[in-house]
């Protein structure tokens, strides 16, 4: 997830699409000196853009020859990777009725032709403004206020997107349930402050071994966290498990109360699914909490999953 920071080091990415040239490039002249500006004629290629690239805003002329602005402002506001992306028409022709459609359909401003470089700037710097707010709550709606890293809200969306991703794409979908080993005791023995360090700690050291977009760390609940990791096979996913372990043990905080080492550790159960269309995530978490389940009770601190039973590792139907 990209940061938005409204400060100079920030360079806002803006799409412009209009079907004629010459309004292009004043838009331009006046813009692309303070941010990074992609360019299009025709709303397909704008729809296109907008969800492999992800504008901060959209600047769209309503009238173009293959479908109108309205009918692009439409379609990015009921896509699920760009109905945040405030779209700002720019046209010479409106009426109240065309605004009231326009604001229908999810535009956030009009910007009349011909085009004044000034009343532009003005008005983008006020929408990617307010865009940077919204993002803003909403990542601090899905981040633990404790460790810093995705809380469960977060992780349940997340979830449930990739498993609809990895069904379209044919790819395996891997999860990890980590729990903190004897964490009742570590509180009892050193404190709720300590806990808290040691919680924030072990969060730190699992989200520093994961390096791809897509892969997710998450507050699951308490002391216990879920690694989400699309398109590892079991092997796969047991060495990156073993990794996190391993991290967390050689943060070396002591713990005196525990049964399996003189230091926090965690114990990590794993579970690898194909998703398929019509199946719930559910299968895949079940799997996964059983195998943790089987990791407390055989010593803890290690990386299990549970014996195959045909659930957690299945191949897609042909």
């Amino acid at each position: 997830m990209r940061d938005l920071t409204p400060d100079a080091s920030h360079r806002f990415r803006l799409l412009i699409v209009d079907d004629q040239p010459i309004n292009i490039r004043v838009l331009h002249e006046a813009l692309s000196v303070d941010y990074e500006i992609f360019m299009t004629t025709n709303g397909l290629q704008a729809l296109e853009i907008c969800a492999r690239e992800r504008p901060d805003l959209v600047l769209l002329d309503i009238e173009m020859p293959d479908i109108d602005g309205i009918e692009v402002c439409r379609r990015i506001k009921s896509g699920e990777v760009t109905k945040n992306i405030p779209v700002l028409f720019v046209t010479g022709h409106t009426s109240p009725e065309q605004e009231a459609l326009g604001l229908e359909v999810g535009a956030v401003d009009f910007i009349a032709k011909p085009i004044h470089p000034a009343v532009v700037r003005a008005r983008v710097r006020t929408h990617l403004l307010l865009k940077w707010q919204a993002d803003l709550l909403r990542r601090m709606a899905l981040i633990d206020g404790l460790t810093g890293v995705a809380n469960r809200r977060c992780f349940d969306d997340a979830l449930d997107l990739e498993w609809r991703v990895c069904s379209r794409s044919g790819e395996s979908l891997g999860l990890a349930m980590i729990d903190v080993d004897y964490f009742k005791r570590f509180n009892d023995q050193y404190g709720h402050q300590a806990g808290d360090t040691c919680l924030k700690t072990v969060a730190q050291k699992l989200r520093g071994l994961l390096r791809r977009p897509r892969d997710l760390i998450a507050r699951y609940g308490g002391e216990e966290f879920v690694c989400m990791i699309p398109g590892a096979s079991l092997d796969a996913l047991r060495d990156i498990s073993e990794g996190l372990r391993s991290a967390v043990e050689s943060a070396m905080i002591p713990h005196g109360g525990s049964d399996c080492s003189d230091v926090v550790t965690v114990s990590i159960g794993i579970a690898v699914a194909y998703p398929r269309f019509g199946e719930s995530p559910d299968v895949l978490m079940q799997s996964a909490d059983r195998s943790l389940y089987a990791a407390k009770q055989s010593g803890r601190n290690r990386v299990l999953a549970e014996p195959s039973n045909g659930t957690n590792a299945q191949k897609p139907r042909l």
